[in-house]
Protein backbone atom coordinates (compact mmCIF):
# COMPACT_ATOMS: atom_id res chain seq x y z
CA UNK A 1 0.00 0.00 0.00
CA UNK A 2 2.67 1.95 0.61
CA UNK A 3 6.02 3.53 -1.67
CA UNK A 4 5.61 6.15 -4.38
CA UNK A 5 2.86 4.52 -6.50
CA UNK A 6 1.47 1.34 -4.00
CA UNK A 7 -0.87 -0.73 -5.25
CA UNK A 8 -0.31 0.26 -9.16
CA UNK A 9 3.00 -1.24 -8.79
CA UNK A 10 3.09 -3.49 -6.49
CA UNK A 11 0.00 -5.55 -7.73
CA UNK A 12 0.95 -5.64 -11.53
CA UNK A 13 4.42 -6.00 -10.36
CA UNK A 14 3.62 -8.89 -8.41
CA UNK A 15 1.44 -10.62 -11.04
CA UNK A 16 4.44 -10.60 -13.63
CA UNK A 17 5.81 -13.42 -11.59
CA UNK A 18 2.80 -15.06 -10.72
CA UNK A 19 2.44 -15.68 -14.86
CA UNK A 20 6.01 -16.96 -14.76
CA UNK A 21 6.47 -18.70 -11.48
CA UNK A 22 3.49 -21.69 -11.11
CA UNK A 23 4.31 -22.98 -8.10
CA UNK A 24 3.54 -19.24 -6.38
CA UNK A 25 0.91 -18.08 -4.81
CA UNK A 26 0.06 -14.35 -3.95
CA UNK A 27 -1.18 -12.59 -0.71
CA UNK A 28 -1.73 -9.31 -1.66
CA UNK A 29 -1.86 -7.06 1.65
CA UNK A 30 -3.92 -3.83 1.74
CA UNK A 31 -7.26 -2.01 1.13
CA UNK A 32 -9.20 -4.21 -0.47
CA UNK A 33 -11.47 -1.72 -2.15
CA UNK A 34 -7.96 0.00 -4.16
CA UNK A 35 -6.57 -3.75 -5.05
CA UNK A 36 -9.83 -5.69 -6.06
CA UNK A 37 -9.73 -3.56 -9.60
CA UNK A 38 -5.99 -4.10 -10.56
CA UNK A 39 -6.84 -7.70 -10.84
CA UNK A 40 -10.37 -7.39 -13.09
CA UNK A 41 -9.60 -8.93 -16.60
CA UNK A 42 -7.43 -11.54 -14.92
CA UNK A 43 -7.40 -15.05 -16.05
CA UNK A 44 -9.22 -17.49 -13.65
CA UNK A 45 -6.40 -19.86 -13.63
CA UNK A 46 -4.17 -16.94 -12.21
CA UNK A 47 -6.89 -15.37 -10.00
CA UNK A 48 -7.02 -19.15 -8.20
CA UNK A 49 -3.33 -18.16 -6.95
CA UNK A 50 -4.58 -14.62 -5.50
CA UNK A 51 -5.58 -13.61 -2.10
CA UNK A 52 -6.64 -10.65 -1.09
CA UNK A 53 -5.59 -10.00 2.90
CA UNK A 54 -7.49 -6.79 4.21
CA UNK A 55 -6.08 -4.10 6.37
CA UNK A 56 -7.42 -0.77 7.50
CA UNK A 57 -4.13 0.61 8.11
CA UNK A 58 -1.20 1.66 6.09
CA UNK A 59 2.30 3.52 7.18
CA UNK A 60 3.07 5.84 5.81
CA UNK A 61 6.64 6.48 4.41
CA UNK A 62 7.73 9.04 7.00
CA UNK A 63 5.92 7.51 10.11
CA UNK A 64 8.26 7.04 13.46
CA UNK A 65 8.95 2.98 13.09
CA UNK A 66 8.11 3.05 16.93
CA UNK A 67 4.81 4.48 15.92
CA UNK A 68 4.68 2.06 13.47
CA UNK A 69 4.84 -0.97 16.15
CA UNK A 70 2.21 0.34 18.48
CA UNK A 71 -0.25 2.10 16.84
CA UNK A 72 -0.52 0.26 13.37
CA UNK A 73 -1.55 -3.39 14.50
CA UNK A 74 -3.86 -3.55 11.60
CA UNK A 75 -1.62 -1.83 8.91
CA UNK A 76 -0.51 -4.07 5.81
CA UNK A 77 2.71 -3.63 6.59
CA UNK A 78 1.94 -5.69 10.08
CA UNK A 79 -0.11 -8.10 8.78
CA UNK A 80 1.94 -9.14 5.73
CA UNK A 81 4.67 -10.00 8.62
CA UNK A 82 2.39 -12.02 10.34
CA UNK A 83 1.48 -14.32 7.75
CA UNK A 84 5.64 -15.04 7.91
CA UNK A 85 5.47 -15.57 11.41
CA UNK A 86 2.40 -17.95 11.35
CA UNK A 87 4.46 -19.83 8.32
CA UNK A 88 1.13 -18.85 6.13
CA UNK A 89 3.90 -16.96 3.98
CA UNK A 90 6.97 -17.93 2.73
CA UNK A 91 8.42 -13.98 1.98
CA UNK A 92 7.08 -10.47 2.64
CA UNK A 93 7.70 -8.15 -0.19
CA UNK A 94 7.62 -4.90 0.73
CA UNK A 95 7.78 -1.08 -0.92
CA UNK A 96 7.04 1.04 2.12
CA UNK A 97 8.74 3.15 5.06
CA UNK A 98 12.13 1.02 5.18
CA UNK A 99 12.55 1.84 9.14
CA UNK A 100 9.13 0.77 10.30
CA UNK A 101 9.74 -2.46 7.84
CA UNK A 102 12.67 -3.54 9.50
CA UNK A 103 11.71 -2.42 13.05
CA UNK A 104 8.75 -4.20 12.71
CA UNK A 105 10.17 -7.42 11.18
CA UNK A 106 12.99 -7.55 13.85
CA UNK A 107 9.92 -7.61 16.19
CA UNK A 108 7.61 -9.89 14.42
CA UNK A 109 10.09 -12.29 13.15
CA UNK A 110 12.87 -12.13 16.07
CA UNK A 111 16.24 -13.12 15.00
CA UNK A 112 18.39 -16.17 13.79
CA UNK A 113 20.00 -17.71 16.26
CA UNK A 114 23.55 -16.36 16.88
CA UNK A 115 22.78 -12.96 14.67
CA UNK A 116 23.37 -9.97 16.84
CA UNK A 117 21.57 -7.30 14.28
CA UNK A 118 20.04 -7.55 11.26
CA UNK A 119 21.58 -5.63 7.92
CA UNK A 120 20.47 -4.48 4.59
CA UNK A 121 22.10 -6.70 1.56
CA UNK A 122 21.55 -5.23 -1.83
CA UNK A 123 22.95 -6.06 -5.33
CA UNK A 124 25.16 -3.50 -6.84
CA UNK A 125 26.10 -3.23 -10.81
CA UNK A 126 29.75 -4.05 -10.96
CA UNK A 127 32.07 -4.96 -14.74
CA UNK A 128 30.96 -9.05 -14.09
CA UNK A 129 27.32 -8.68 -13.12
CA UNK A 130 26.16 -7.34 -9.86
CA UNK A 131 28.29 -7.25 -6.24
CA UNK A 132 26.41 -7.58 -3.30
CA UNK A 133 26.85 -5.30 -0.02
CA UNK A 134 25.77 -4.47 3.25
CA UNK A 135 25.01 -3.38 5.30
CA UNK A 136 23.25 -0.78 3.42
CA UNK A 137 21.91 1.52 6.61
CA UNK A 138 20.28 -1.00 9.42
CA UNK A 139 23.06 0.00 11.34
CA UNK A 140 25.01 3.21 11.82
CA UNK A 141 27.80 0.80 13.67
CA UNK A 142 28.74 -2.29 14.13
CA UNK A 143 31.42 -4.38 15.73
CA UNK A 144 34.01 -6.60 14.40
CA UNK A 145 31.74 -9.85 15.45
CA UNK A 146 28.70 -8.40 13.81
CA UNK A 147 30.88 -7.40 10.43
CA UNK A 148 31.54 -11.19 10.59
CA UNK A 149 28.16 -12.09 10.80
CA UNK A 150 27.77 -9.66 8.23
CA UNK A 151 30.08 -11.68 5.68
CA UNK A 152 28.45 -15.04 6.59
CA UNK A 153 25.03 -13.56 5.60
CA UNK A 154 26.20 -12.31 2.56
CA UNK A 155 28.66 -15.00 1.48
CA UNK A 156 24.80 -17.46 2.06
CA UNK A 157 22.94 -14.91 -0.46
CA UNK A 158 25.90 -14.33 -2.79
CA UNK A 159 25.71 -18.52 -3.35
CA UNK A 160 21.78 -18.61 -3.50
CA UNK A 161 21.12 -15.77 -5.45
CA UNK A 162 24.12 -15.61 -7.82
CA UNK A 163 25.06 -19.29 -7.98
CA UNK A 164 28.67 -18.42 -7.08
CA UNK A 165 30.11 -21.54 -5.05
CA UNK A 166 32.83 -19.39 -2.86
CA UNK A 167 31.98 -15.81 -2.90
CA UNK A 168 35.01 -13.67 -2.76
CA UNK A 169 34.26 -11.68 0.48
CA UNK A 170 35.83 -8.28 1.01
CA UNK A 171 36.15 -5.29 3.80
CA UNK A 172 35.69 -1.77 2.98
CA UNK A 173 38.55 -0.17 4.16
CA UNK A 174 40.52 3.06 3.21
CA UNK A 175 43.36 1.47 1.58
CA UNK A 176 43.88 -2.26 0.86
CA UNK A 177 46.97 -2.40 3.19
CA UNK A 178 47.38 -4.25 6.32
CA UNK A 179 48.17 -1.17 8.38
CA UNK A 180 45.45 0.83 6.71
CA UNK A 181 42.29 1.58 8.48
CA UNK A 182 41.11 1.92 12.28
CA UNK A 183 40.78 -0.77 15.56
CA UNK A 184 37.77 -2.21 14.54
CA UNK A 185 38.51 -3.00 10.96
CA UNK A 186 41.18 -4.36 11.60
CA UNK A 187 39.51 -6.46 14.37
CA UNK A 188 37.48 -7.69 11.67
CA UNK A 189 39.66 -8.35 9.48
CA UNK A 190 41.37 -10.60 11.59
CA UNK A 191 38.40 -12.40 12.29
CA UNK A 192 37.48 -12.91 9.00
CA UNK A 193 40.60 -14.10 8.43
CA UNK A 194 40.28 -17.05 10.15
CA UNK A 195 36.85 -17.63 9.34
CA UNK A 196 37.15 -20.33 6.62
CA UNK A 197 35.23 -18.07 4.25
CA UNK A 198 36.43 -17.06 0.98
CA UNK A 199 37.76 -13.23 2.25
CA UNK A 200 40.02 -11.80 -0.04
CA UNK A 201 41.04 -8.71 2.41
CA UNK A 202 40.62 -4.98 2.29
CA UNK A 203 39.29 -3.46 -0.42
CA UNK A 204 38.37 0.04 -0.94
CA UNK A 205 35.56 2.09 -2.79
CA UNK A 206 36.40 1.47 -6.11
CA UNK A 207 36.15 -2.14 -5.75
CA UNK A 208 32.74 -2.15 -4.93
CA UNK A 209 32.04 -2.54 -8.71
CA UNK A 210 35.45 -3.61 -9.82
CA UNK A 211 34.60 -6.92 -10.11
CA UNK A 212 37.02 -7.64 -7.24
CA UNK A 213 34.59 -9.49 -5.06
CA UNK A 214 31.32 -10.96 -4.85
CA UNK A 215 30.62 -9.20 -1.07
CA UNK A 216 31.51 -6.47 0.23
CA UNK A 217 31.28 -5.96 3.75
CA UNK A 218 30.46 -2.30 5.69
CA UNK A 219 28.74 -0.63 9.16
CA UNK A 220 25.45 0.94 7.56
CA UNK A 221 26.44 4.34 7.55
CA UNK A 222 29.70 3.71 5.44
CA UNK A 223 27.56 1.76 3.18
CA UNK A 224 24.50 3.69 3.01
CA UNK A 225 26.79 6.97 2.22
CA UNK A 226 28.89 4.34 -0.81
CA UNK A 227 25.44 3.43 -1.54
CA UNK A 228 23.55 7.14 -2.28
CA UNK A 229 27.38 8.72 -3.38
CA UNK A 230 26.91 5.57 -6.71
CA UNK A 231 23.41 6.33 -7.04
CA UNK A 232 23.84 10.15 -7.23
CA UNK A 233 26.79 9.51 -9.72
CA UNK A 234 24.48 7.72 -12.06
CA UNK A 235 22.47 10.19 -12.14
CA UNK A 236 24.47 12.65 -13.18
CA UNK A 237 26.50 10.53 -15.78
CA UNK A 238 23.06 10.06 -17.29
CA UNK A 239 22.00 13.14 -17.47
CA UNK A 240 25.64 14.62 -18.80
CA UNK A 241 25.26 11.69 -21.40
CA UNK A 242 21.65 13.36 -22.37
CA UNK A 243 23.02 16.58 -22.32
CA UNK A 244 25.94 15.69 -24.92
CA UNK A 245 24.10 13.87 -27.15
CA UNK A 246 21.25 16.19 -27.77
CA UNK A 247 23.72 19.46 -27.59
CA UNK A 248 23.04 20.21 -31.42
CA UNK A 249 21.87 18.58 -34.42
CA UNK A 250 25.29 16.72 -35.39
CA UNK A 251 25.31 14.91 -31.74
CA UNK A 252 21.67 14.04 -32.23
CA UNK A 253 22.82 12.18 -35.05
CA UNK A 254 25.51 10.44 -33.35
CA UNK A 255 22.71 9.74 -30.67
CA UNK A 256 20.81 7.52 -33.49
CA UNK A 257 23.93 6.30 -34.74
CA UNK A 258 24.56 4.98 -31.16
CA UNK A 259 21.22 4.07 -30.15
CA UNK A 260 21.81 0.58 -29.90
CA UNK A 261 24.66 0.59 -27.67
CA UNK A 262 22.77 3.71 -25.81
CA UNK A 263 20.18 1.22 -24.69
CA UNK A 264 22.01 -1.82 -23.98
CA UNK A 265 24.02 0.58 -21.40
CA UNK A 266 20.93 1.69 -20.14
CA UNK A 267 19.58 -1.58 -19.47
CA UNK A 268 22.61 -2.78 -17.90
CA UNK A 269 22.41 -0.25 -15.57
CA UNK A 270 19.14 0.07 -14.60
CA UNK A 271 18.56 0.13 -11.24
CA UNK A 272 15.11 -1.96 -11.43
CA UNK A 273 17.54 -5.16 -12.70
CA UNK A 274 18.85 -4.59 -9.26
CA UNK A 275 15.75 -3.87 -6.97
CA UNK A 276 14.87 -5.86 -4.16
CA UNK A 277 17.12 -5.56 -1.18
CA UNK A 278 17.46 -8.42 1.97
CA UNK A 279 17.03 -7.78 5.27
CA UNK A 280 19.13 -10.56 6.43
CA UNK A 281 19.87 -11.90 9.52
CA UNK A 282 15.52 -12.24 10.58
CA UNK A 283 14.19 -15.54 11.26
CA UNK A 284 12.50 -14.95 8.41
CA UNK A 285 12.34 -13.47 4.55
CA UNK A 286 11.49 -9.96 3.73
CA UNK A 287 12.69 -8.03 0.61
CA UNK A 288 12.58 -4.33 0.62
CA UNK A 289 11.64 -2.26 -2.53
CA UNK A 290 12.88 0.78 -3.68
CA UNK A 291 9.97 3.19 -2.73
CA UNK A 292 9.86 4.00 -6.07
CA UNK A 293 9.58 1.16 -7.52
CA UNK A 294 7.21 0.77 -10.90
CA UNK A 295 5.73 -2.44 -11.93
CA UNK A 296 8.66 -3.66 -13.51
CA UNK A 297 11.33 -3.33 -10.75
CA UNK A 298 9.25 -4.36 -7.60
CA UNK A 299 8.50 -7.61 -9.74
CA UNK A 300 12.46 -8.26 -9.36
CA UNK A 301 11.72 -7.77 -5.57
CA UNK A 302 9.15 -10.10 -5.61
CA UNK A 303 12.03 -12.44 -7.74
CA UNK A 304 14.45 -12.18 -5.12
CA UNK A 305 11.61 -12.91 -2.33
CA UNK A 306 10.86 -16.07 -4.82
CA UNK A 307 14.71 -17.20 -4.58
CA UNK A 308 15.55 -16.38 -1.12
CA UNK A 309 12.29 -18.70 0.17
CA UNK A 310 13.09 -21.10 -1.88
CA UNK A 311 16.29 -21.77 -0.97
CA UNK A 312 15.76 -20.95 2.55
CA UNK A 313 18.09 -18.01 3.12
CA UNK A 314 17.42 -18.01 6.81
CA UNK A 315 18.05 -21.50 7.30
CA UNK A 316 21.08 -21.67 5.32
CA UNK A 317 22.20 -18.66 7.71
CA UNK A 318 21.87 -20.60 10.73
CA UNK A 319 23.75 -23.29 9.53
CA UNK A 320 26.57 -21.41 8.53
CA UNK A 321 27.11 -19.80 11.50
CA UNK A 322 26.72 -23.31 13.70
CA UNK A 323 29.59 -24.47 10.98
CA UNK A 324 31.39 -21.15 11.82
CA UNK A 325 31.12 -21.97 15.83
CA UNK A 326 31.98 -25.43 15.94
Amino acid sequence: MSGDLGPRACVPGALAVLRSEPELELQLVGIPDQIAPLLVGLPAALRERVRIIAATQVVAMGEPPREAIRRKKDSSLRRALDLVAAGDAAACVSAGNTGALMASAHFVLGMIEGIERPAILGAIPSVHGQTLMLDLGANTSATAEQLLQFAVMGSVVATDLAGTARPRVGLLNIGAEEIKGHELVKAAHQRLQASGLNYVGYVEGNDICGGAVDVVVTDGFTGNVALKSMEGLARMMGGAIRAEFTADPWRRVSALLAWAALGALKKRLDPGRYNGASMVGLAGVVIKSHGGADAMAFAQAVRVAVLEARNDVPAQIGAELKRQAG
